[in-house]
């Protein structure tokens, strides 16, 4: 028995912490359309996943994000669940930017040396915030509605991809463990109260003429 009990304080592998908070993630994904498949597929892969700090509960939420994003690709027509997903996504890329924003890039902006990519990414967030509006006030039901989404998936993987690998990356070279984990209690705090009045926007994207 004492065994067992010594055996089970060991910290988790990084390997296993990874795994886990990958499953989480997918698993509150699934909570909002059980029926329908979650396939993120092969993720990119970071360090940062699995950690006890504000990087790794971003990651933790991007998972969240990959696997909404496949299962709304999954739906057919103007069903129940694409609805239920897309508000869910909506409300889940809004407050997550929101909170992102509060907690980590307001600290790494005043940093000359992240700067730059910092306002690259909130700039990336507006434009992102800009897709789904025109997308709420479409017709879920059209094919083109599902095009318009493809082109949200990919520039939103796309954004999440370049934040894990390099964003990220640079900005904890910056910060102290200390600051990691007090800003993963900003975030969570913040992203609770973001997504408690976040809600969709339908407005359409008008293309200007040149």
């Amino acid at each position: 028995m004492a065994g067992k009990l010594q055996s089970s304080s060991h910290p988790p592998s990084k390997a296993k912490a990874k795994a886990v908070a990958k499953a989480k993630a997918v698993a509150k994904a699934k909570a909002i359309a059980p029926d329908v498949p979650a396939r993120i597929g092969q993720t990119p892969e970071t360090d940062l996943r699995g950690l006890p700090d504000v990087f790794g509960r971003l990651v933790e939420d991007h998972d969240r994000h990959r696997a909404l994003l496949a299962m709304i690709e999954a739906t057919d027509g103007p069903s129940d669940e694409r609805h239920a997903l897309f508000e869910e996504l909506v409300r889940e890329l809004k407050s997550h930017a929101a909170a992102e924003e509060q907690a980590l890039w307001s600290a790494v902006l005043r940093n000359p040396q992240t700067t730059e990519f910092a306002r690259h990414a909130v700039a990336e967030h507006k434009d992102i915030d800009k897709m789904l509006d025109d997308l709420a006030a479409r017709d879920m039901g059209k094919p083109k509605w599902m095009e318009r989404f493809a082109d949200l998936k990919e520039e939103y993987l796309h954004h999440i991809r370049e934040e894990e690998q390099e964003q990220f990356t640079q900005s904890a070279a910056i910060l102290s463990d200390a600051d990691r984990r007090h800003m993963r209690s900003v975030f969570e705090r913040r992203k609770k109260e973001e997504k408690a009045s976040a809600a969709l926007t339908p407005k359409l994207k008008i293309k200007s003429i040149a």
